[in-house]
């Protein structure tokens, strides 16, 4: 009897979860179409849940093993109840073995559970959401405890009132349908939404069952395709939900508010007017009929208080009460930040710079001072307005070898627009010196150098990048060289990740790793060890857009440097605020992004930071007050190798 009411209740609950799973895809299948293999998702979704997914939730041991606790427990618990149900006829379903199995898994349900309630009432993280979060630990305690105290029950061969059992069963169907409609609409969305997430990302590479790194933005078609004949308005960009691919939505939808994006945001720390985790929570809510965020539970936009944004599926995005204010959109720094911490994969910055497309190409809409410099780098090719040929006014005593094409050379230095800045300028010196001290056969392109078009594509502006892209590519395909050397990690990542698209494959490498194996090799030796004590800033574009974090801190190394590290490094560091077009678009803060990185240098107590960008370079030496000493990476490995060679 108990048995069967038991597996009833269950079977009951999983059809209604079902129906509601079917009625929810009807969101996402409003987006545009989106080329998925399905089969092939499927087949490696059990791979990303517990390799991909679980490295993240690792992170946090304590989550990671309530984690494991409540959803093992969990799904044991239901595939026991469901096996019970379809054997109720067979000798073993009523057994005292397979209820004290099912005891054994809703025992260890029960610990999650209750770590779980010791997390959101004792601990009580910022930025987790409340609302209709804050029933997850009573729904999970009362159908693990209630259950476990039935399967002990029935271990034991049923000594409880047949009336106490069923008020305990019908207690724990209903924390269960509490759990299933979390499914739905509450924290539990990535146990269904976050799994159809994994298998139909819009960027499977970046899982380890492809290449493990996918950071590089897709073409955005610009030409009339042989159907259309013409490119429709509004079809650039995203304007709308329902502009956004159907498995995009999906992804929105996989977000459970657990604030990981929140707590690494740098635009969200220095109180600019982006929290990532409520952004997403917009667009979930916008392809709601009659959208609006008054339900929003977590921690809002910073300066902007909940219940003023509106919307709907088929209504613009963005708009000063819409369901996103343009302050917010240009806020982000596109660091990838929100992106590496969110357990679910979800892929914030590719919705943003969308989003940005529709503005910049559509409207005209692009704010401040970035709508001047992109209508500059389209008369002229590079940010500044400046001719190609002062990009070059610092090397004038330097003689560089030029790359004509045809010609050939081992390798060739992009230089990229930092080269128009003084400050730059010094570091880009030192690394000439350098490279002709370690007898390297190098070359520049000279006024054949364009911008290579990052900041324009990070702002929306995909026409000025593909065609810088476009005649960039023939300009070194022009020519032969054996890799390609920069000291600028956006040049590296434009060039290595996003230009393949256009047709061009090059080795591209970080100067760090270059000045690395010149050390290693012997062709720089170090006479002057620096002997200081020394911070390294990641640049995003460097650590998280392409993985290279242990070049610079070996280089650092092999100089000598008493070395730091501040709390936020390697893929995890913090932002400078120089990224994504957002020094040019003008919104304000409570501070700005490169004040609370430098908060970050100072707590290490080390005197001089080390940076390797040289956006980097200009935001941190922008920091008023007193500081530690900020230093391109190059210019210390010149002072180290001073009188060598």
């Amino acid at each position: 009897m108990i048995a069967t009411a038991l597996t009833t209740v269950v079977l009951a609950v999983l059809a209604i979860g079902a129906a509601l799973a079917a009625w929810q895809s009807r969101r996402w299948l409003a987006g545009r179409p989106a080329a998925v293999g399905v089969v092939a998702g499927l087949r490696a979704l059990p791979g990303r849940y517990l390799v991909d997914v679980h490295h993240v939730v690792g992170r946090t041991p304590f989550n990671a093993r309530f984690h494991a606790l409540v959803a093992g427990g969990f799904l044991a618990a239901v595939v026991l109840l469901v096996a019970m149900g379809v054997a109720i006829a067979g000798s073993w379903a009523g057994s005292r073995i397979v209820w004290l199995l099912l005891a054994v898994v809703l025992a260890a349900m029960l610990a999650g559970a209750l770590m779980v309630r010791h997390r959101r009432r004792v601990l009580r993280p910022r930025e987790l959401s409340q609302g209709r979060f804050a029933r997850l630990p009573l729904s999970l305690l009362g159908f693990s405890g209630c259950l476990l105290v039935v399967a002990l029950d029935q271990s034991l061969g049923g000594v409880m009132p047949e009336a106490l059992a069923l008020i305990l069963v019908a207690i724990a169907g209903l924390a269960m349908a509490d759990l299933v409609w979390g499914v739905w609409k509450g924290p539990l969305k990535h146990a269904v939404h976050g799994a159809l997430h994994l298998a139909f990302h819009p960027r499977p590479a970046r899982f380890h069952d492809g290449r493990g790194r996918d950071t590089g933005l897709k073409p955005l078609p610009l030409a009339p395709s042989e159907d259309a004949g013409t490119v429709e308005p509004g079809t650039l960009g995203v304007e709308r939900p329902v502009d956004f691919a159907w498995n995009r939505l999906l992804g929105f939808d996989a977000c459970v508010q657990c604030g990981r994006c929140e707590t690494a945001c740098p635009a969200y720390a220095a109180g600019l007017p982006l929290n990532p985790k409520k952004l997403v929570q917009d667009l979930v809510v916008a392809m709601d009929a009659e959208a609006s965020d008054a339900a929003y539970a977590g921690n809002p936009h910073p300066g902007r208080s909940v219940g003023k944004a509106h919307g709907g599926a088929a209504l613009p995005l963005i708009g000063p009460d819409a369901m996103i204010h343009p302050d917010t959109l240009w806020s982000c720094t596109t660091c990838r930040a929100c992106v590496q911490e969110c357990p679910m994969m979800i892929e914030h910055v590719d919705a943003v710079v969308d989003l940005r497309r529709f503005q910049t190409l559509e409207l005209g809409a692009t704010p401040g001072k970035a709508a001047v410099m992109l209508e500059e780098l389209r008369a002229t090719d590079n940010p500044g307005g400046r001719a190609l040929s002062r990009r070059w006014d610092w090397a004038a005593d330097l003689s560089l070898p030029r790359l004509p094409a045809g010609g050939s050379c081992d390798t060739l230095l992009w230089v990229g627009d930092g080269a128009f800045d003084l400050r730059v300028q010094r570091s880009l010196r030192a690394l000439v010196v350098l490279l002709r001290r370690a007898g390297v056969d190098f070359a520049v392109l000279g006024d054949d150098e364009l911008d290579c078009g990052d900041v324009a594509r990070r702002l929306g502006d995909e026409a000025t990048f593909q065609s810088l892209a476009t005649r960039n590519v023939a300009t070194l395909n022009a020519r032969r060289f054996t890799r390609i050397v920069t000291a600028d990690p956006h040049v590296l990542h434009t060039l290595r990740n996003e230009y393949p698209a256009f047709g061009g494959s090059w080795t591209v490498v970080h100067h760090t790793a270059l000045l690395l194996e010149l050390i290693t090799t012997g062709a720089l030796t170090v006479t002057k060890p620096v002997g200081r004590s020394v911070t390294f800033h990641d640049p995003c574009y460097l650590g998280r857009y392409n993985g290279e974090i242990e070049a610079p801190r070996a280089l650092l190394d092999a100089i000598g440097v008493e070395r730091r590290e501040m709390l936020r490094s390697g893929l995890r560091s913090s932002c400078c605020g120089g990224g994504g077009g957002a020094p040019l678009t003008d919104v304000s803060g409570e501070r700005r992004i490169p004040d609370v990185r430098m908060e970050h240098v100072r707590e290490t107590g080390a005197s001089l930071v080390a940076v390797a960008c040289p956006n980097c370079a200009l935001m941190l030496e922008g920091v008023v007050g007193p500081r530690p000493e900020v230093a391109e990476i190059a210019e210390l490995v010149l002072a180290a190798t001073e009188t060598a060679r």
